[in-house]
């Protein structure tokens, strides 16, 4: 357990940084910034702006540096590439350099999108082949981390699933803002293998790998590999709407307008490393999705 510690996190204000914030608040001092400041324990940063950057991190004079936020809609980054290298790429650097200048660990946040689908499922070794700006931009932060850093941790999430209906944009709340709306009928692709990654979760183990020093990278998803499709029936039953919703498969094409950026047919991850080090204590996929859902989504649908 991590505690007494001076934690910045950079990027806090999504799904991820509400996470980071009920794991390690409370026993650390957390000093977390975000451009959007949509919580009362959030300041002001864009950390694209490397000298404010740099200055309000060594102002804080942390022990560790948590870089969490990234943009991650692909059709975004596709369009706006300059914007997708500035924010997933530079201002990592900008990070490491903070961070070998104050002689501190750092965490960075990469994703199974690295990698091109290609295989079944890829373990913490597996080289990355990235297909588009987003998945690109991530893995070149991931390498500079790597490369630069001796005390660094890049964890590599999968579909992340965590914060609830106001900070949620993934495809967990998709299709709870679609039954919310009353629909009947949810068209779920049928071709896209991945691996869930709830947040509290993966918060957890990454103070378990802080508290052990156990730097370096690593995959970390939920357990259980799996699809869209089973999570979305899992979920439908879950909420007890198993006989009023029709889950109707498609393939990717029937989204291609919406989603056009290229995406791997499978982003399964397997967490090799986290089990030979004897730390893995994320829990399969379904358990956490009942909390999800539980914690979360208690009153949403009425």
């Amino acid at each position: 357990m991590i505690k007494d510690k001076r934690i910045y996190i950079a990027g806090a204000g999504g799904m991820l940084g509400e996470a980071f914030y009920k794991v390690f608040g409370g026993r650390n001092v957390l000093r977390c910034t975000d451009k959007d400041t949509n919580e009362t324990w959030l300041d002001y940063l864009d950390f694209r702006d490397a000298e404010a950057y740099k200055k309000d991190v060594k102002l804080f004079k942390p022990h560790f540096l948590f870089h969490l936020g990234a943009l991650t809609s692909l059709e975004y980054c596709e369009e706006n590439p300059e914007d997708a290298y500035n924010t997933n790429t530079i201002s990592v650097e900008t990070a490491v350099h903070i961070a070998n200048e104050l002689n501190i660990p750092l965490l960075y946040i990469s994703t199974a999108g690295i990698f091109d689908g290609k295989k079944d499922s890829y373990d913490d070794w597996d080289e990355p082949s990235p297909l588009g700006h987003y998945a690109r931009s991530k893995f070149l932060g991931e390498l500079f981390v790597a490369q630069n850093l001796r005390r660094h941790l890049v964890c590599r999430a999968g579909w992340m699933m965590g914060a609830g209906p106001s900070k949620d944009k993934k495809f967990i709340q998709k299709l709870m803002r679609q039954i919310k709306e009353g629909k009947s009928e949810l068209h779920v692709v049928d071709d896209k293998f991945g691996t869930p990654t709830y947040t509290f979760d993966f918060a957890r183990n990454v103070e378990l790998l802080i508290e052990r020093e156990y730097w370096g990278v690593y995959n970390m998803v939920c357990d259980g590999v799996t699809e869209r499709l089973e999570v979305a029936r899992e979920l439908v039953k879950m909420i007890g709407m198993k006989d009023k919703i029709n889950i109707t498969p498609v393939s990717s094409d029937y989204f291609v307008k919406e989603y056009f950026a290229k995406r791997p047919k499978s982003e399964r991850l397997i967490t090799k490393k986290l089990q030979l080090r004897d730390c893995n204590i994320m829990r399969d996929w379904r358990v956490c999705l009942r909390e999800y859902l539980d914690n979360y989504y208690q009153d949403y649908l009425n």
